[in-house]
């Protein structure tokens, strides 16, 4: 039955499909036809690849679907580019670096110089206002409130210089401005520690009279140079009679290693007769801890959560930088009166743990380090003067002891920027000293071979 014109159908077969036989015969001979015939009259099967990269070159010239270079009236896929500014800053730095050498309460400071550097590309701008400020940025890793960034990120305005009095046209070129400040030597250095940092940043700003505004910033780098010397320290540990003489330098450095002497003394205990009890060491172990503290205060809007404003939660940390365990080096002496043991060995600070240096910030962050010393000692017993045979007795201690040391920047060969200043001009003497007599000398030269020269 013929189907009605414009509707498709589908008719399935009830007849069984038939099997269709294939001689291998046949399949060899078409095989050999095929080989008979030449390579030239052969039409290569890359035809349909070419054709259809034909048609993908077309389809992309023509602006076609697929394209990255759309037609004209597309404008979706079009690259936005960024406007550009008519002029740009940059900070030359021309101070040596930022050095405080002494503590807070003695050091004269650091002495900041440079250029504030602006480059107009336009051929004339006019700017408005051009001023650059000196920011002091704490940033709190323990704030009240995570998502706050007042809470986060503090920062104080230490110094500002305006450029500009009045508004002000440039011409294309580069322009310099100079710029120069005395930092105080009570500033805390550049830190970064474990609960927050502290940083010394410098925002160039420059508004022009399109309100296009132009902007730099750079962060300064302020360390503390601290004088160290060697201390000796004395601990006493009853109720027996031992003590440790320690000797270690009052300033570390974070880079390089330091000296530790130690000296252990009463160590022989005579008190019973025929029977000698001492102490040997076994192990000691040594490390060099970092101790941190901040004091998170709440912004305005988040202060209700601490009390108030003016009051803060005390966050503290503490971590190793540096330490190692000694099961030999000493030398133990038991003839001297009371016995002694000696022992000397090198510290360090470990770099990859990015030690921090000694601060003592008003904004609530310290740092501050300790050198820890533990020891481990054991009693035995030898009966008369004979120093063989020591048994046991099963008695042992644990001396522990700390020692405040102070971790700052290595001095090197500078020194403060007023011990290097020239002479200050009522320092100079007002004219060099004066001779007694002075008279013209008339006459002959007298005869010596050594001024023969001189009458030529």
């Amino acid at each position: 039955m013929p189907m009605p014109t414009g509707i498709r159908g589908s008719i399935k077969s009830t007849k069984p499909p038939k099997a269709i036989t294939v001689n291998s015969h046949d399949i060899h001979d078409y095989e050999e036809r095929r080989e008979r015939i030449p390579n030239a009259e052969r039409k290569p099967s890359v035809t349909v690849m070419d054709f259809f990269h034909k048609e993908k070159r077309h389809s992309i010239a023509s602006g076609g679907k697929g394209s990255n270079n759309p037609a004209k009236g597309s404008p979706k896929n079009s690259p936005k580019l960024a406007p550009t500014k008519p002029a740009k800053l940059a900070i030359d730095m021309e101070s040596p670096p930022l050095v405080f050498y002494g503590n807070p309460s003695q050091s004269s400071g650091a002495l900041l110089s440079g250029q504030l550097l602006l480059t107009v590309t336009d051929p004339d701008i006019k700017l408005q206002t051009f001023h650059m400020i000196l920011v002091a940025r704490v940033t709190n890793k323990r704030p009240i409130t995570k998502d706050c960034l007042n809470c986060q990120v503090k920062d104080t305005e230490i110094f500002t210089w305006k450029f500009l009095t009045e508004p002000t046209h440039y011409k294309a070129g580069i322009h310099t401005f100079p710029f120069s400040y005395l930092l105080p030597g009570h500033l805390p250095a550049t830190s970064h520690g474990e609960l927050g940092h502290i940083d010394y940043v410098l925002e160039g700003r420059a508004v022009c009279a399109m309100s296009d505004t132009i902007a730099v910033s750079r962060t300064l780098k302020v360390q503390r140079a601290l004088p160290g010397s060697d201390k000796v320290s004395v601990r006493v540990f009853p109720p027996t009679n031992l003590n440790v003489k320690v000797v270690i330098p009052s300033a570390i450095h974070p880079i390089g290693e330091f000296p530790v002497q130690m000296s252990m003394t009463g160590l022989i205990d005579n008190s019973l007769r025929n029977i000698q009890r001492r102490w040997r060491i076994r192990r000691m172990n040594w490390k060099i801890e970092e101790n941190s503290k901040i004091i998170s205060p709440g912004c305005p809007k988040h202060a209700n959560k601490v009390g108030g404003e003016g009051k803060g939660i005390l966050h503290e940390d503490t971590r190793s930088i540096g330490g190692d365990d000694l099961k030999d080096g000493w030398k133990t002496d038991y003839d001297t009166p009371g016995g002694e043991i000696t022992l000397e060995f090198i510290a360090a600070i470990k770099p990859n743990h990015q030690p921090v240096c000694d601060v003592d910030s008003p904004t609530g962050l310290t740092v501050n380090h300790n050198l820890v010393l533990e020891i481990i000692v054991a009693e035995e017993q030898t009966t008369g003067k004979s120093s063989k045979g020591a048994m046991p007795t099963g008695s042992a201690r644990v001396l522990r002891m700390q020692f405040k040391t102070t971790v700052t920047e290595r001095a090197g060969m500078g020194i403060s920027w007023d011990e290097e200043m020239p002479p200050m001009y009522e320092d100079v003497p007002s004219s060099p000293p004066g001779y007694a007599r002075m008279e013209d000398f008339e006459g002959d030269l007298p005869a010596d071979e050594s001024l023969e020269h001189m009458q030529r």
